[in-house]
């Protein structure tokens, strides 16, 4: 059972207007004038908060990517400048696009970003701030040429007071407009988590939001809402709020706190006078009786709402919190409010197509909702602390999580790198403490990997994941600490996952029940995060079902069972053909696993969305790890509806293979068709003729049963699947040609257009033979370009939005767009003559 929460403490400086070193060493990575302040969750709605002015930076912006000499750079306008700014909206990530170049190195140093302010402050003596949702890598804020605040990490909140630095702009001569600069930069640096050994990428930009604050002179730093539950039917709820007061004011203040509960009913009320301070206070502590209990399946969210008077005027802060408990059992499962509950899970990366990390907060609530749709109840956040808008919506939708720090891979640095560590987790739980869904905190990631430092200390590795532990465990005991792949510390946290990557990196997939179970042996508490397979969208394998079709029938020698599931590669990631058939199969059969695993917590498969990365060039998409469910664009793969064939309560049904438009093999042979669906019953028709109905039944590999063997007739197919549940009926249907005619060595490229619109065209290349057969098991690279007064829609890291990429059984497809002129489209590959095609 989880124990009560304590607050998290941030100390403060003695001077108003400073943050010291022991501020700096003691609490979190800011110096200068940086503060800790809420954005009320009304602020994200865009509801009106009453005391509250705030306004969203996000139009007024320039950006210049590169070194200047300085901040006077920003705003000179000598005739020989010859610096050239861009107007962006922010969220904005400078490395959007050059993350997944395949040719050019993804950009890694300083870069700036200028507007310019009108101010209006409300409040007399009041406080004018800019929130940072998250700034990448290393942030400096300039008012006119004034440093004002400096801060190190990309990941976390920070607030910046810039009510002194605008006096003194003003004061030396009146100013319509303040001019505010701000500096980026994403260089690497040793003394710096998280490390270039990392298989992601270290953004840099202003990639979340800014909005600019008004506050009274006495405001509101922060609220933390603690609920310890000794049983069901009762809730222990303390309140407690930080209170910021840089000025050392005495006045008196009246704070009126009110609850509501997730109906919008009215529960409490609280008003207390009091002595205006700077620190943290406890504003009340009560029994709730009967909460309403927050769970993935009725995610009841309370609603706090804490106002504070002064003579300097008033505000009102907005948090929400959840009434919920959680055990993992010794040795055992997961249990949440007393039940046991699976951990249903995926993992999520802070990436996404032509944005990088500059995610819109309603695409980043779309790719939630998403996961949601899987019927998953876990997340992981990879790698790092994420947006505020995703665990919002973690909360709203019930999804329980894990959130982590970015100290991973590379080693152990000095006092400065361990540091930023402690730093990184202290805001993470302070900024992050209210929500209800997160149940994890972890502390590290694969750190048994060196390589940034000569010398890798397994010790001091170990005492310092210790100190983690502590420290994370004395801010919030209600939460668990967590570790992934580091073997020699799986006895200092609560939690622990080994690197269990069975049928992709290690050996065949068959045998992952027998790695899951011994492992779970050697800790108290086991989940297993990260596992899966990569694999290039669109393409498709008969080979991988050959076998399976003799597994099905029963037809399959001594030989054939030891390659059954795995193509017959010693390591499926360097041997294997990556695609989407094989992994659907892997995907499929851990699924199956877990569910008679009755002592398994559960796990978390990586990852929900393809990503970027620097350390995969030669990926069959180049800088892309591609072991997402959907691609970098959130388009689904198959894998996508193979969980929700397994997780989602809502009737789904899906034929495997919608984007495999050509199969092939010899007349008459029999070839497996695989339906993903959470139906009792599916009743298979090839071309209108029904091939039997089959129930569904999870131990049945493959597709839980739901597969038929059937003879395509040469040419034109036609597959559609009824499927029965709870009394309702969901159907699919794909339409696919059969090739039963052999193809030859390639000889030639194609080049066609097969999809307009507007100015928007989509171009397909296809490798054909001497007979003009299209060659299906084709994986060559394929390289597109363009010439003209169109523009390559490249640089996506996706199937359709890279102009290097590997073809999927013998096709590539790209995009450009017109511009209402005339451009030469080419395609090469090295094998055959260069491609080319005209489109206007």
């Amino acid at each position: 059972m989880s124990l009560p929460i304590k607050p998290a403490t941030v100390p403060r400086s003695e001077h108003p207007h400073a943050v010291t070193r022991r501020d700096f060493l003691e609490s979190i990575a800011f110096t200068a004038a940086t503060t800790f302040l809420p954005v009320p969750h009304a602020l994200q709605d865009s509801t009106p908060t009453k005391g509250m002015n705030f306004e969203r930076l996000a139009n007024c912006w320039e950006f210049f990517r590169g070194s200047l000499g300085g901040v006077w750079d920003v705003w000179r306008t000598d005739e020989s400048e010859t610096i050239i700014w861009t107007q962006v909206g922010v969220p904005h990530c400078f490395n959007a696009h050059d993350a997944v170049d395949p040719d050019q190195p993804f950009y890694e140093g300083p870069a700036w970003y200028r507007c310019k302010l009108k101010l209006r402050n409300p409040f007399e003596k009041g406080r004018t701030l800019l929130h940072f949702e998250g700034a990448g890598q290393k942030c400096e804020v300039f008012v006119v040429s004034e440093p004002v605040a400096r801060h190190v990490g990309g990941y976390d909140e920070f607030v910046v007071d810039i009510t002194d630095a605008v006096a003194k702009a003003v004061a030396n001569g009146p100013r319509e407009e303040i001019p505010l600069a701000v500096l980026c930069d994403n260089s690497r640096d040793l003394e710096m988590i998280p490390s270039s050994l990392n298989d992601f990428h270290r953004f840099g930009g202003l990639y979340r939001n800014i909005t600019l604050m008004y506050v009274p002179a006495i405001s509101i730093e922060r609220i933390h809402v603690s609920v310890v539950m000794s049983r069901l039917t009762s809730a222990a709820v303390t309140v407690r709020a930080r209170l910021q007061n840089p000025s050392a004011l005495r006045d008196e203040v009246q704070i009126l706190l009110r609850i509501f509960d997730s109906k919008g009913a009215l529960i409490r009320t609280t008003n207390r006078r009091l002595a205006a301070s700077d620190g943290e206070i406890e504003i009340v502590a009560f029994q709730l009786d009967n909460p309403q209990l927050w769970s993935p399946s009725q995610p009841a969210l309370y609603r706090c709402e804490l106002q504070l008077a002064s003579p300097y005027g008033t505000m009102t802060a907005i948090e929400r919190f959840g009434c919920r408990y959680f055990e993992f059992v010794d040795h055992g499962p997961f249990k949440l409010n007393g039940e046991y509950l699976f951990l249903k899970g995926t993992h999520r990366e802070e990436d996404h197509a032509s944005l990088g990390a500059a995610m819109p907060d309603d695409l980043i609530r779309q790719e939630m909702s998403l996961i949601k749709e899987t019927g998953a109840n876990f997340v992981g956040l990879g790698h790092h602390q994420q947006s505020r808008v995703v665990l919002d919506a973690c909360d709203e939708l019930g999804l329980l999580v894990l959130e982590e720090i970015p100290w991973s891979r590379g080693g152990l640095g000095e006092e400065d790198y361990k540091q930023q560590a402690r730093s990184m987790l202290r805001s993470m739980i302070d900024q992050h403490y209210n929500h209800p869904s997160v149940i994890l905190w972890g502390v590290g990631n694969e750190n048994d990997w060196p390589g940034d430092f000569p010398e890798y200390n397994k010790d001091a590795v170990k005492r310092f994941v210790a100190e983690l532990h502590d420290e994370a465990r004395a801010l919030d005991p209600s939460r668990r600490t967590f570790l992934r792949r580091c073997d020699f510390c799986k006895d200092v946290v609560d939690v622990y996952s080994p690197s269990i990557w069975a049928g992709w990196y290690h050996g065949p997939y068959t045998q992952y029940r027998n790695k899951i179970e011994k492992e779970m042996e050697t800790v108290r508490h086991f989940l297993h995060v990260e596992w899966g397979a990569e694999s290039h969208a669109h393409r498709h394998s008969e080979d991988c079902d050959r076998l399976l079709v003799k597994f099905v029938s029963g037809k399959f020698s001594t030989e054939e069972r030891e390659q059954l599931l795995t193509g017959g590669t010693s390591m499926a990631s360097r041997d294997g053909d990556w695609s989407e058939t094989y992994a659907c199969n892997l995907l499929d059969w851990h699924l199956k696993e877990q569910e008679n695993m009755p002592q398994f917590a559960g796990s978390a498969q990586w990852i929900f969305k393809d990503f970027s990365t620097p350390l995969r060039p030669d990926n069959p998409i180049p800088h892309v790890n591609q072991k997402g469910l959907m691609e970098r664009d959130l388009t689904p793969k198959e894998g996508y509806y193979i969980f929700q064939s397994y997780w989602s309560e809502k009737p789904m049904i899906h034929i495997y293979g919608h984007s495999w438009p050509i199969r092939w093999g010899k007349p008459d042979e029999l070839k497996l068709v695989k339906v993903y669906s959470n139906c009792e019953t599916a009743d298979l028709f090839l071309n209108a003729v029904s091939q039997g109905i089959k129930k569904r039944s999870s131990p049945d590999f493959p597709a839980a049963g739901l597969h038929w063997l059937v003879k395509f007739q040469p040419g034109r197919n036609h597959l559609r699947v009824v499927g029965r549940r709870k009394g309702m009926s969901v159907e699919d249907e794909v339409i696919l040609q059969y090739q039963t005619e052999d193809w030859g060595s390639a000889q030639r490229l194609e080049l066609q257009e097969s999809w307009r619109d507007g100015e928007k065209v989509q171009v397909e290349a296809r490798l054909l033979d001497a007979n003009g057969k299209q060659c299906l098991g084709a994986r060559d690279r394929v390289r597109f370009g363009l010439t003209g007064d169109g523009i390559l829609l490249d640089n996506l890291g996706t199937i359709r939005g890279s102009r290097s990429v590997e073809l999927c059984n013998g096709r590539a497809e790209i995009s450009l767009t017109t511009r209402r002129g005339t451009s030469v489209i080419s395609a090469h590959i090295q094998s055959v003559p260069t491609a080319f095609l005209t489109v206007s």
